[in-house]
């Protein structure tokens, strides 16, 4: 039976009071998640165990060391169903993934007349990289328009689909309204002109099982410290025949076959793409991460923060001059709202004092804040360790905050 106080308890995190003395009720999963004991055991015992590089040394500690870092690539493999561990390159996260698709795949062949779509909700990171390679090579960057609910106009997304189009860009959950988005009907009807599709699964991999098969996808990239994992660390899934054709957005130690004098030739998949020392503390705590997630289940999370969520909705409602931002068909683990007269950044430091962590601002979205004609919002997203009784906090918290700025 899932049980999210026990769960909790695996955290050290909340075994800590904050500066003011109170107990934290940590709302800003959408940003980061906190780490559970068993991550923090796993980095630790790396560098007070076996602390050696990877792939190099055929010495102990180097050869435990190079196990346990790829058979984190294993488990990546099986967590999002991908055909070979080939498919599996290693980064510093979503953004950095999302920039070497960017810059190895697309920017070669990206020409004038070409167009990249991505969407109004986008994150920064799934927008500026495409936005930029667009404005250097002269090709053309379309937005799919949201709907009054805040889900994508997937009408207007059929009409933008060319035959110039390259590429589609697509959050698979807005990281400030919540929304999931229909990956495989995006992905069929890129395919279907030619176009490529690269997910941004940050929000999602916390909260869905991912199928990179099933989506369709060409590119998948997350990052672990959402998965209550490390830092520093994320994961950049690629069809294997396009990170083949790719060539290395890095040059360096590992990602070579032969070196000349007069050329050099690359090492072979998934090396060809982690030049250099990779960050193998991280790595090892995102393997940790993974079994930690595979042994509550992510069906059993997802079923909790989303009923959280819904739970979070009705309560707020009930709030007088409180505004929900968009009424998605299908919203995960987050809500994001205004308290009438009070700015986003006070209501935070409002709640603040209370040890009730959320978020305010535009959450790297501005163009959707532009959409939504406000500055920001206050974000309340939800994890595996938060309860009905957070949220009863929070709206006790919420009715202060409206009456005091009133």
């Amino acid at each position: 039976m899932f049980d999210p106080i026990a769960i909790k308890s695996q955290f050290p995190i909340f075994k800590k009071k904050t500066p003011n003395g109170v107990d934290l009720i940590y709302l800003d999963n959408a940003a980061t998640t906190q780490k559970p004991q068993q991550v923090i055991d796993a980095i630790t015992d790396y560098y007070s165990g076996y602390n050696a590089n990877v792939g190099r040394g055929t010495y102990w500690p180097a050869t435990k060391a190079t196990g346990a870092f790829e058979a984190t690539r294993t488990k990546v493999k099986d967590f999002i169903n991908a055909n070979s561990l080939k498919e599996v390159i290693f980064t510093s996260g979503t953004t950095d993934g999302i920039n070497k698709v960017v810059n190895a795949y697309l920017m070669p062949q990206l020409k004038p007349g070409d167009e990249v779509i991505v969407t109004e909700m986008e994150h920064h990171g799934n927008f500026v990289p495409w936005q930029q390679a667009c404005i250097k090579q002269g090709a053309s960057l379309k937005m799919i328009p949201l709907t009054e609910t805040g889900d994508l106009d997937y009408g207007a997304y059929d009409d933008l689909l060319n035959e110039n189009t390259q590429l589609v860009a697509i959050s698979a959950i807005s990281n400030a309204l919540g929304v999931k988005n229909n990956l495989e009907y995006l992905t069929n009807k890129a395919h279907a002109v030619g176009a490529k599709v690269m997910v941004d699964a940050a929000q999602l991999v916390t909260h869905e099982k991912i199928d990179v098969q099933a989506i369709g996808c060409d590119f998948l990239c997350f990052s672990a410290h959402k998965l209550f994992g490390p830092t520093g660390v994320g994961v950049l899934f690629g069809k294997e025949e396009l990170l083949s054709e790719m060539p290395p957005l890095s040059f360096g130690g590992g990602m070579v076959k032969r070196v000349t004098l007069e050329g050099t030739s690359f090492a072979d998949l998934p090396a060809k793409h982690e030049a250099g020392t990779s960050n193998i503390s991280g790595v090892i705590g995102l393997g940790a991460a993974i079994d930690f997630v595979n042994s509550i289940g992510i069906e059993a999370i997802h079923t909790h923060t989303r009923a959280l969520t819904d739970y979070a909705i009705e309560k707020f409602s009930h709030i007088e001059e409180i505004t929900i931002f968009g009424n998605p068909k299908d919203r995960t683990s987050l809500v994001s709202l205004a308290v009438e007269k009070a700015h986003p950044h006070d209501v935070s430091a409002f709640l603040g004092e209370r040890g009730i962590a959320i978020r305010a601002g535009h959450h790297c979205a501005q163009p959707l804040m532009d959409y939504l004609q406000v500055s920001g919002t206050c974000r309340i997203s939800f994890g595996i360790y938060n309860t009905k009784e957070d949220v009863d906090r929070v709206v006790e918290a919420l009715i202060e905050v409206r009456d005091f700025f009133a």
